[in-house]
């Protein structure tokens, strides 16, 4: 089991930036990527960013490429998501979320979907306001 603790989400005005973190415990050795995702009332959860444990390979979505970091410290087992220029758009839970080995060599993950994703924190609110 892995476990998911998101931390650093608050109310920015447009133009700002926060910074996201995403601190795992328990076999963490046994996950294959880390990502980011993120839920706004009355939506579906929609992928933000992803970064593979092995190697550092990234992933962002067409909506914040640019504006959006994704980084990982295997050490200290944690994953950032810096977040610049936001906007009001960007209001929304933001989840932290893991891969297990296991599914991705099942063949069925693809770093998109949230269904590939096997371990999910709490959420954190970010607000942007105009």
């Amino acid at each position: 089991q892995v476990q998911l603790v998101e931390s650093g989400g608050g109310l920015v005005q447009a133009g700002g930036s926060l910074r996201l973190s995403c601190a795992a415990s328990g076999r963490t050795s046994s996950t294959y990527a880390m990502g980011w995702f993120r839920q706004a009332p009355g939506k579906e959860r929609e992928f933000i960013a992803a970064i593979t444990r092995t190697g550092g390979t990234t992933y962002y979505s067409d909506s914040v490429k640019g504006r959006f970091t994704i980084s990982g410290d295997n050490a200290k087992n944690t994953v950032t998501l810096q977040m610049n220029t936001l906007k009001p758009e960007d209001t929304a839970v933001y989840y932290c979320a893991a891969v297990a080995l296991a599914t991705k060599y099942s063949g069925t993950y693809v770093y998109t979907r949230p269904r590939s994703y096997d371990y999910w924190g709490q959420g954190t609110q970010v607000t942007v306001s105009s």
